[in-house]
């Protein structure tokens, strides 16, 4: 897989969610909404999983889009959250036994969060959580949807800024691999690593002291990213050396 030349051939998005984690359309859905917008390469990139990739190949297929194998794993670094997309990965043993226990403490730190919701008042239970995961890994939004579904709290975004963001009454923190770890892992699964969305970094000071851990591009193009944000990650990438990717961070 060459990168470069892919992104130089233009309509693609290489950030993308699924149901397998938290997003809203399944792989085989997500495939036809992209061709649909004229699309011909995109990367599916859920969650610390790589589930939704088989079935969003064959679809990809059958309309000729091409599907990369993809993921985005989440990582810890002096206090804040660092993202790191992975792409033309392989799902390695060492890859699936980590993810496996990823997807393990999500199930555990799903409870306590449900614990410290009832501790707000709030009743909620695993299964209201289920009925919005569909047996995808289960992540923070499925959590929140139910909150909302009980009538507890307007929307997702309120539940989000007072109970379930970092640091929040009722957030609980996960299973922290380290960038270096995920840039590892994901480098000896055969895939090429990629800081994701480096503007939502608190302290923009760790950036290019994350450049300097291996990865081998940096997500230039991002909704959240300003214009000059934009001009200022591609010098990095140009000063590292680095793949300048992009992408929607599609969830719905």
């Amino acid at each position: 897989m060459n990168l470069y030349e892919l992104i130089r051939a233009g309509a693609y998005d290489l950030h993308m969610h699924t149901t397998a984690s938290d997003g809203a359309f399944t792989p085989t859905a997500v495939v036809r909404r992209m061709r649909d917008l004229g699309k011909r390469t995109i990367a599916i990139t859920d969650h610390d999983t790589m589930s939704g990739i088989k079935e969003a190949q064959e679809e990809g297929e059958k309309l000729g889009v091409l599907v990369i194998p993809g993921i985005e794993l989440t990582t810890y670094f002096q206090g804040e959250r660092i993202d790191i997309l992975g792409y033309g990965l392989e799902e390695t043993e060492e890859l699936n036994r980590i993810l496996k226990q990823v997807r393990s403490q999500r199930e555990e730190r799903a409870h306590y969060i449900i614990e410290k919701f009832h501790e707000q008042g709030m009743t909620i239970t695993i299964e209201d959580v289920y009925e919005f995961s569909q047996g995808a890994v289960i992540a923070r939004p499925h959590i929140a949807k139910a909150v909302v579904a009980k009538g507890y709290v307007k929307d997702v975004k309120t539940v989000f800024d007072f109970y379930l963001g970092d640091g929040k009454v009722c957030s609980v923190e996960k299973l922290q691999l380290t960038p270096k770890q995920g840039v590892s892992l994901i480098q000896q699964s055969g895939g090429l690593a990629v800081l994701a969305h480096p503007a939502v970094i608190k302290n923009q000071d760790l950036v290019t002291e994350l450049l300097s851990y291996g990865f081998d591009g940096i997500e230039v193009h991002h909704p959240l990213h300003t214009t000059a944000q934009e001009t200022m990650y591609r010098k990095l990438a140009t000063e590292y050396k680095l793949i300048p990717t992009g992408g929607s961070d599609f969830h719905e």
